[in-house]
């Protein structure tokens, strides 16, 4: 996301480094973060349209369990099998939940994201709406960078500046991360992922994951496997899971049902597990999964490409369906519906 001057940022930051001083930042830490950060609009865009966009949990899984993130999952378990055990011994974490937190926080190293956290946390910080909060993870930044675990050009991530293999904000950086192979870093922007896994265990560890106590499972047959606890129905005429107290530690990663129950499905999966067995109902739209499918394999053979079929609606299909309907005199919505399915078959 490119940078613009905007006067009001450098006036915030003036009055900022104060602060920052006062909590411990030394004035050449602060001033070398700052010599190339600048005021990023993008991700106040970004925080701001965060809230309007919802999936169902089947959307959700679709993504979060794909087909990919499993080949791709069990992979990287069999690749690096040996770091895995050692990080699971360490810390009491199967090696397939840490390794799914990595799948859905930057599908395995590949998605860390490349905004300069200085930037991102100084500009959410300025704008205001979350500006405590920003304003702590900028400060902690700073703490991180004048520690010597990384450098102000290789500090990158997020729009809202969650970091490295395992996607740390500063704040949690500061508490949970770990220099696995005592070499002085803490470094989980690097291509090795070590201390990025370790670092996710860590702070699993240190939230009461238990051992050996599954996250849940499909109400169905989460009698069958012993497992008692609470039970959840995140979809209205979906499937309900019964959760454990292990679920509410992956929440204490990412505060979200959905989350939780796509870290812990995609373990289950990169275990050897099958997918959810209770059916889906049809969406607002009356489409279900398989016919959502192929509506984007027909817009696609159409010559509307939706960008793969994975039965999720999202901008690129709603792009191809309105290329269609205007290319074929139709009113020009982007909607999927029973109706467009038909008329492509």
């Amino acid at each position: 996301m490119p940078t613009v001057p905007n006067s009001a940022w450098d006036a915030w930051v003036a009055g900022y480094r104060s602060r920052a001083l006062n909590a411990g930042v030394s004035a050449s830490t602060f001033d070398a973060a700052f010599a190339r950060a600048g005021y990023t609009p993008g991700v106040i865009e970004r925080d701001r349209s965060q809230t309007e966009f919802t999936r169902t949990l089947e959307d959700y899984l679709a993504i979060a369990a794909s087909d990919a993130r499993i080949a791709t999952g069990r992979a990287e378990l069999a690749r690096r099998s040996a770091l895995m055990a050692e990080i699971e011994a360490r810390f009491g974490v199967e090696r397939q939940v840490f390794t799914a937190i990595w799948g859905l926080e930057s599908q395995y190293g590949t998605r860390m994201g490349n905004i300069p956290v200085v930037s991102s946390t100084s500009t959410l910080a300025f704008d205001g709406r979350r500006g405590r909060f920003f304003e702590q993870q900028l400060t902690a930044a700073l703490k991180i960078l004048q520690n010597g675990d990384t450098t102000p050009d290789r500090m990158v991530g997020s729009w809202a500046g969650a970091m490295g293999h395992t996607q740390f904000i500063p704040t949690s950086y500061e508490l949970y991360a770990v220099d696995f192979r005592g070499d002085g870093r803490r470094d989980i922007w690097s291509a090795d992922p070590t201390d990025g896994l370790a670092s996710a265990a860590a702070y699993l560890a240190n939230s009461g994951w238990q051992r050996g106590l599954p996250w849940g499972a499909e109400a169905g047959t989460a009698a069958a496997r012993g497992l008692s606890g609470r039970t959840i129905q995140p979809q209205a005429g979906g499937p309900s899971f019964v959760v454990t107290s292990n679920f509410n530690v992956i929440k204490r990663y990412n505060n979200s049902d959905l989350y939780a129950i796509g870290v812990g499905h995609l373990s289950d999966r990169l275990r050897g597990g099958g997918p959810i067995q209770a059916s889906f109902p049809p969406d607002a739209n009356g489409l279900t999964k398989d016919m959502r499918i192929e509506l984007q394999q027909r817009l696609t053979r159409a010559g509307f490409d939706t960008q793969g079929a994975d039965g999720v609606i999202g901008s690129n299909t709603r792009e191809a369906i309105s290329a269609y309907q205007a290319r074929n005199g139709l009113p020009v919505t982007g909607e999927p519906s029973v109706d467009l399915l038909n008329r492509l078959r």
